[in-house]
């Protein structure tokens, strides 16, 4: 004989049959996966009603699936025991990992008899718990006893471990005046009353481990089921089960089979909302009953998610809530918790450095690992390797919407300032090791933070994002001097890595705050960068716009360092524009003022733009001159790999095939050795520029292929190896 969620699987399965419908095709009729009917037909998932009412339309079942589940029997149990269980939900989706972990445990050795559920606030933990143990209450013929512990009950107070133990003993029929008045005496009543029994106790809403500890039944045969927004880590015997998001997958069922009527509707706007309720169980429930009550269309209801200010307007229908819920954990804080997780709100990114938090509450790295961990434990953020801290989307626009607005001003601005200069501090530290030559302000700032060259890469590919808002905040929060700074600290990563959107949208900002400042040195540094993104994009005009304000201003406050620079750069855009004699006459007079001043990365950079200009004129044997002084004075890896490039192409257009293949595969190893990928992609263009114009077009295409599959742009605009390309390809 089937149990009823075979016998349900067996007749869906028998129905799609006889229809002559495919799993596929019965999965695009009901729009649910294809896997997830897949499993309901074998029996391994219970089907909800809302699951059976959708296969029942599409089966044309005429109510008959749904009266299976309707008359679906309650949990068997010996006469006597206690069933205790509420009904489960018919709208549990999901989870079928952990629910199939739980059974285990449930049902395993005895060595683990307790388990703990946790997870943040709305994730579904209490209708996990019932579904998992009324899925093992046949297997606890002495009954099954639920008793919320109300850890976190808007309202209501938390019990304590004698008031839980006093109810649980009367559910065990106990007479109240055999209830003994003290602790001690209650757990040592309970733990006799369960000797000899096999019974599943589920404890949910646990506000912590000491709450839960006596509790625990002596009986190696019972088991104990525990639900709480903390991770409950004290409880060092259970097994613990997190629960966390849904899948994308089963968030969106989740909201199909709650709204009920719209379970046909396109995916699309579905799966933006439940994306805009974080995934989060709690909050797709709401939405989805919002939308089923009427009032709101589909668009309506993803343009309140969508905005700040009414989302968790449309979070609430009256008797549930999400920010009722995280604002039940935020207040269980203590106070250096709860100023932590507010002032976690002022940074800008969902994924934060340790070290950013301790900037942020202006506390030692040590402290900081400590409130975090406490945060972490009580689910409002989740710590991950590498010295992260990640915040749910949710729970961070509870944080800005809800806590931030209630902390002190002048507290948020102070922690926003300690925030940008630990930004800027690091940033230093990375652009030095990666850079040491590299000109950069004066920054009065602790020298405390240390890279070496491929630690400081890795840190800014990962920060680099981050890093823009910060900027950004910065200039919202009026830190304009170290607005800038930062950003013209990122200025040579961008180049590197060839970022140039953020390159403009970071240096725009920066510009704004240099102009705001008065300060006319650093709106001619900003400038200066700025025109150099432009160019990166083939933006000339604005490009030589740049630097032509550069230039005056910074001859405008006397910085010759700073002209120099200005008359440089424009020379380099006139030399993309078709100017090689214009180009090569600044560049030979920037490159005596480099001379004169010492500057010899400067110099580096500037004889491979006269190398160039050169050989776009014509003047192969000037160009490999100056080519090879460049090589000679290259003091870093990036130098040495683009100064090898340029010489490639400077023999390559003076027709030595033979010295152009040598430099561009030397040009190749070290791109690969210093990852280093637009001039990884350059050489390989470069090469197989070469074979096609030996006639090898076989290797010139798995060259070109192997240049096209570095995820880099080469703009024949810039690149004179990618317009040869272009030439000889077509």
């Amino acid at each position: 004989m089937f149990e009823p969620k075979q016998e349900f699987g067996h007749e869906l399965r028998r129905r799609r049959l006889s229809a002559g419908m495919s799993l596929a095709a019965l999965a695009a009729a009901a729009h649910f996966t294809k896997g997830y009917l897949s499993k309901v037909e074998n029996g391994r998932v219970s089907a909800n009603r809302g699951l059976a009412g959708i296969c029942d339309r599409v089966l044309g079942a005429n109510g008959e699936l749904v009266a299976m589940v309707d008359r679906e029997p309650a949990p068997v149990r010996a006469a006597g025991g206690l069933a205790g269980l509420p009904d489960g939900t018919r709208h549990f989706v999901g989870r079928s990992d952990e629910s199939e972990r739980l059974a285990e445990l449930l049902r395993g050795p005895d060595s683990v008899r307790t388990c703990v559920i946790n997870g943040m606030a709305g994730a579904g933990k209490t209708e996990l718990a019932v579904t998992a143990a009324r899925a093992a209450s046949p297997d606890f013929p002495d009954g099954c006893l639920f008793l919320d512990l109300h850890g976190h009950t808007d309202g209501v107070p938390e019990l304590s471990a004698s008031e839980a133990l006093d109810r649980l003993l009367r559910m065990l029929d106990v007479p109240g005046p055999r209830i003994p008045a003290d602790l001690d005496g209650r757990a040592n009543l309970f733990r006799d009353r369960l000797n000899g029994k096999r019974v599943l106790l589920v404890l949910d809403n646990a506000a912590g481990g000491a709450q839960v500890r006596p509790l625990l039944p002596a009986e190696s045969r019972c088991r104990v089921l525990v639900t709480s927004r903390h991770r409950l880590v004290s409880l060092d015997d259970a097994a613990h089960v997190s629960v966390g998001e849904l899948s994308p997958t089963d968030a969106v069922l989740l909201f199909r089979v709650v709204a009920g009527e719209y379970a046909a509707i396109d995916e699309g706007p579905i799966a933006d909302i439940v994306k805009l309720c974080g995934l989060v169980p709690l909050a797709i429930r709401i939405a989805a009953a919002r939308l089923l009550g009427g009032g709101w269309s589909l668009a309506e209801l993803r343009d309140r998610l969508a905005d700040d200010k009414t989302r968790f307007g449309a979070l609430d229908d009256g008797e549930r809530s999400v920010a009722a819920a995280f604002r039940l954990s935020y207040d269980n804080l203590p106070a250096d918790q709860a100023r932590m997780f507010g002032l976690l709100a002022v940074h800008p990114a969902v994924d934060i450095e340790v070290d950013a938090a301790a900037a942020l509450a202006g506390v030692n790295r040590a402290e900081a690992e400590r409130l975090l961990d406490r945060l972490h434990d009580a689910h409002l953020a989740t710590r991950r390797p590498g010295g992260y801290l990640a915040i749910h989307d949710l729970v961070r626009s509870f944080a800005v919407a809800r806590v931030l607005p209630r902390a002190d001003a002048v507290e948020q601005r102070a922690a926003a300032r300690r925030l940008v200069e630990y930004a800027v501090a690091r940033t230093r530290a990375a652009d030095t090791a990666l850079a040491p030559f590299r000109f950069r302000p004066s920054v009065d700032l602790p020298d405390a933070w240390s890279f070496g060259d491929e630690s400081a890469l890795g840190w800014l590919r990962a920060q680099w994002p981050t890093l823009v808002e910060v900027a950004e905040l910065a200039a919202a929060e009026q830190v304009f001097d170290r607005c800038w700074q930062l950003v013209y600290l990122l200025r040579a990563f961008f180049s590197r890595e060839k970022l140039s959107e953020p390159w403009v949208r970071s240096h725009r900002v920066a510009l704004g705050a240099a102009t705001a400042l008065g300060d006319r040195e650093a709106e001619g540094m900003i400038l200066n960068n700025l025109g150099m993104a432009h160019q990166e994009r083939c933006e000339f005009a604005e490009a030589a716009t740049c630097h032509a304000r550069a230039h005056e201003l910074f001859t405008l406050v006397d910085n010759r360092f700073g002209a120099t620079d200005a008359m440089a750069s424009l020379a380099w855009v006139r030399c993309y524009q078709g100017e090689p004699e214009s180009a090569l006459r600044d560049l030979t007079a920037a490159l005596a003022a480099y001379a004169e001043d010492g500057r010899v990365r400067n110099e580096v950079i500037t004889l491979r733009g006269m190398a160039i200009a050169q050989t776009a004129m014509g003047r192969f044997a000037e160009a490999a001159e100056h080519a090879e002084q460049a090589a000679a004075r290259a003091q870093t890896p990036l130098d040495v790999v683009m100064t090898l490039n340029c010489q490639a192409w400077v023999r390559y257009s003076a027709g030595d095939a033979d010295s152009a293949r040598d430099h561009y595969e030397r040009a190749l190893a070290s791109a690969r050795a210093e990852s280093v990928a637009y001039e990884e992609a350059r050489a390989l263009v470069g090469l197989g520029n070469l074979a096609a114009a030996g006639g090898d077009h076989r290797a010139a295409r798995r060259l070109w292929a192997s240049a096209d599959a570095i995820p880099v742009t080469l703009d024949p605009c810039l690149l004179d190896e990618a317009r040869v390309r272009e030439e000889l390809a077509g």
